[in-house]
């Protein structure tokens, strides 16, 4: 791939890497920023390169993936604490539809940051960067059959915690998908 090439696969997905990428470090804006400039970086002097044996997102999102794991390890060794995510606002009808779907969304993420790190991870890919199950797993470094076994245990629960919690659609009373559908909305 030439750089002409690469300039403009990077520029088509900077949002959505950007987006992994605070997933990939605990929502930490500044440590996320710091993570895209290291891939970036990779990719121009060579150290990573596009060989086409995946999508280009799929590829980009893995060394988004691998280089925060890396600086989580640096920053872990050295102490630091992570910051939380500052969610951006989402266009809305009303003022009180507004604060309804904020309090879905906070009650989400509270729910998807209680799974287990891996299905997570498999359904912050699926849910909010749109990358099939194949390409999640691609990414992860993991097997197809896994990333679904994580993808289905995180919905799981993910309802159960609805459930409980007494989640629901004020107009239908159904607990889970109007909360699935307007977290996905917010993306």
């Amino acid at each position: 791939m030439d750089s002409s090439e690469l300039r403009t696969n990077l520029e088509k997905y900077h949002s959505e890497s950007y987006g992994w990428a605070l997933s990939c470090c605990a929502h930490n804006q500044t440590e996320a920023e710091g993570v895209l400039q290291a891939v970036y970086l990779k990719m121009l002097e060579g150290r990573a390169c596009f060989d086409g044996r995946a999508a280009f997102k799929t590829w980009l999102f893995a060394v988004i993936r691998r280089t925060a794991a890396d600086e989580r390890r640096q920053h872990w060794l050295r102490g630091f604490r992570l910051l939380k995510y500052v969610e951006p606002a989402a266009n809305v009808a009303s003022p009180d539809e507004a604060i309804y779907q904020a309090e879905l969304r906070t009650l989400f993420r509270r729910a998807l940051a209680a799974l287990p790190k891996r299905q997570r991870e498999v359904l912050q890919l699926v849910f909010y960067h749109d990358l099939s199950l194949a390409e999640a797993a691609a990414v992860l470094g993991i097997a197809l059959g896994s990333a679904r076994t994580h993808y289905e245990r995180g919905k799981q629960r993910l309802r159960q915690w609805l459930k409980e919690e007494q989640v629901s659609d004020e107009s239908t009373g159904r607990a889970d998908q109007r909360v699935i559908s307007t977290t996905e909305a917010g993306r």
